[in-house]
């Protein structure tokens, strides 16, 4: 067990390295971020919606937009030379590998996200800071499932001529109940509505999470020696 966790945090590790060394893929998300973030605040009639009403849809769509472009980077790192073939001749189980890449993209989407709060809350005014423990929870749920989902569909998409445009089309069906469920949450903490309210949709998450890891982690190995 202990040698399965040394594993998983060395894939982690090497992927995390790998992005520190260019930012290419954490500087892209970041900027796609605050852009939308922009475009969305301009786009906003004030005086026919109020901010605190649209303002849990718009965190939303930005994390999963932005997370489809950090996330586009999980594999591409291996393509070239071959080094995705060097990488499943090592001594490490599938199983490993799949929960090393999930880590390390949970570890960019995540920098993304918390980077993404502050903007949200000076273009749209909203104070989070009341409902943050709640924020960050929901945030963890949601995010967890649809990056899992995110880095087997990378997984597969890598091998294929357009890499980048195959994964949002095979991710955004499966990010869609995610999605609703951390809009809904979100609403409602924003709202100070009772935790009775949002419990049903944080068993959504929860269940989603435990779904989708499951899967991917035991289909990871038939994808990847494909």
């Amino acid at each position: 067990m202990a040698r399965a966790i040394r594993l998983v945090l060395a894939v982690a590790a090497k992927d995390i390295r790998a992005e520190l060394r260019s930012r290419t893929a954490l500087l892209s998300a970041l900027v796609f971020a605050a852009l939308v973030l922009v475009v969305f605040n301009f786009a906003r009639d004030p005086t026919a919606l109020a901010a605190a009403t649209l303002a849990p849809s718009v965190l939303w769509v930005t994390f999963a937009l932005a997370a489809m472009v950090a996330m586009n980077r999980a594999f591409t790192v291996e393509r070239e030379n071959s080094a995705l073939d060097g990488l499943l001749l090592a001594p490490v189980s599938r199983e490993a590998l799949f929960l090393g890449k999930l880590l390390a993209n949970l570890a960019f989407v995540g920098t993304v996200e918390l980077v993404t709060l502050p903007l949200f809350t000076l273009f749209f005014n909203v104070s989070l800071w009341p409902h943050l423990p709640g924020i960050l929870g929901v945030t963890a749920l949601a995010t967890i499932g649809f990056v899992a989902v995110g880095t087997i569909f990378s997984a597969m998409a890598v091998r294929t001529r357009f890499a980048e445009l195959m994964l949002p089309v095979l991710l955004l069906p499966f990010m869609v109940p995610p999605l609703i469920g951390a809009v809904q949450v979100t609403s409602r903490l924003l709202a100070d509505r009772p935790l009775s309210e949002m419990w049903g949709w944080l068993r959504l998450l929860a269940l989603y999470d435990i779904v989708f890891v499951t899967l991917c982690t035991l289909a990871f190995s038939a994808v990847v020696d494909e």
